[in-house]
């Protein structure tokens, strides 16, 4: 954390901001707030979901049942999937035991980790026969999704499209980049990532960060870390956010980064 903020400070700044106060994300997104909850609506393969809840127990399952019932209407009735955000600190204390029991699928638990970007390297340091390139275009995209599906096993043309969407429409809260690795057989992506930044926020979120089969543990994730601290500190933005997996937060602990708070994924699917 900065030396004049502790951690309580970052957390409410962190909810204030990027939480209750949310933006949309993307083109022909929507951010709303419904009673006590501020949810997302965006199209078919944009996120939808709730980033947000100031709940009690006398108000949560109505909150529930009426967020399930609004993405159950869209496209026609068919419904949509969507995701509840749930964070540690968010009330009631059986926010998530509601939440299943209303239908949600509970995901793994992930760090929510935060570092300070004038603390964190910013040159990056890569091994011989690896290089970085920004992604800025249709091709570039295609080689990150060409990651995503070897790095996590599981295609999302739901990443391509709104990324594709962001270069396009508003380039300026996006910087995807893509690690290459020269082989006998010319160059091949093995690791991906982007920096995600929203107008006004003092948080820029790290997203992505897969790195293919046998590339890992070569130092590719810490340079594409510093490569995107490098784009915040240029645009004055004071912290780095990430939910961080298993094997992310070791790496991210030693570059400086501290936990947050824990959030999980509820997934709703049609």
């Amino acid at each position: 954390m900065a030396a004049n903020e502790d951690h309580q400070d970052v957390l409410a700044r962190y909810d204030r901001e990027m939480r209750r106060g949310a933006v949309p994300d993307g083109p022909g997104a929507r951010v709303e707030r419904v009673g006590a909850v501020v949810r997302q609506t965006a199209g078919p393969l944009g996120w939808n979901g709730v980033l947000w809840s100031g709940l009690d127990e006398d108000t949560a399952d109505a909150a529930i049942a009426e967020q399930v019932a609004h993405f159950a209407a869209l496209d026609g009735g068919a419904g949509r999937a969507w995701e509840w955000k749930l964070y540690a600190h968010d009330g009631p204390a059986d926010l998530a035991d509601r939440l299943r029991a209303a239908g949600l699928e509970q995901g793994e638990a992930e760090a929510v980790m935060v570092a300070p970007v004038a603390s964190l390297p910013q040159e990056p340091a890569l091994a011989p026969g690896l290089r970085l390139a920004a992604v800025t275009d249709e091709a570039g995209v295609d080689l990150m999704s060409q990651v995503h599906d070897l790095a996590f096993g599981v295609p999302r043309p739901d990443l391509r499209f709104q990324l594709l969407e962001q270069i396009e429409k508003r380039p300026e809260t996006v910087a995807a980049v893509v690690a290459l690795a020269e082989t006998p057989d010319g160059e091949v992506p093995v690791s991906a990532a982007r920096l995600e930044m929203l107008p006004g926020a003092s948080f820029a979120g790290l997203w992505g960060g897969g790195t293919v089969e046998g590339w890992r543990g070569k130092g590719v994730y810490r340079a594409l870390v510093a490569y995107r601290a490098a784009i915040a500190a240029e645009r004055g933005i004071p912290y780095l956010q990430v939910d961080a997996s298993p094997m992310s937060r070791p790496i991210l602990e030693r570059l400086g980064f501290s936990r947050l708070t824990t959030t999980w994924e509820f997934n709703s699917r049609p």
